[in-house]
């Protein structure tokens, strides 16, 4: 199941906007081979292996944690946090999604989608499950969303050091296609 292609493009295009350095395209080293160079990441690769395993675990406890402490919360923090839960259960499943076929088949506008979303929807989720006192959080509760927001905060990281990587190898390797074709044929 691939993305669709105006949202790829858009993907896309951001990327090579935000992880371009536009004063370095040439290779450091004479030996160097573009086309042989594995981009993907396995330190990525294994968090999100991790976290695959450890989401489950994650969405049982605070499943729990809610139904204990359901009839102590207030009205709206009760509609808030069901909400929640429902939102980051959708996008934990799409974001691990695209960061599996981001990183392991080497598609930037996938891996871009999974950075967009550990970055804006995802960590801020947690951190407020983590920091807003008003949810009356619980020791269970508070180690679980310590460990979740471990697993967000290297990931994206690793995303973008990533997605550096992989923009800076397409634009290299366009850039020289398009050296070749003017050889081929000048102008």
């Amino acid at each position: 199941m691939a993305l669709p292609e105006p949202l790829r493009r858009r993907l896309g295009s951001f990327s090579r906007t935000v992880f371009t350095d536009s004063r370095r395209t040439c290779p450091q080293y004479p030996g160097y081979r573009a086309d042989n160079e594995i981009l993907s990441s396995l330190p990525l690769q294994m968090s999100l292996y991790f976290n695959v395993y450890f989401f489950p675990f994650w969405w049982l406890s605070a499943v729990v944690v809610l139904y204990l402490k359901y009839l102590d919360l207030s009205d709206y923090y009760k509609v808030i946090l069901v909400t929640i839960m429902i939102l980051a259960s959708l996008i934990e499943v799409i974001r691990l999604y695209l960061g599996y076929m981001g990183n392991l088949q080497e598609k930037v506008p996938e891996l871009a989608g999974f950075w967009l979303l550990s970055l804006l929807l995802q960590l801020p989720i947690i951190l407020f499950l983590l920091f807003n006192e008003g949810l009356k959080i619980q020791p269970l509760e508070r180690a679980v969303h310590i460990i979740f927001a471990l697993f967000l905060t290297f990931q994206v990281i690793a995303a973008f050091i990533t997605l550096r990587r992989m923009v800076k190898k397409r634009a290299t390797h366009f850039r020289l296609k398009e050296f070749y074709q003017l050889e081929e044929h000048p102008v």
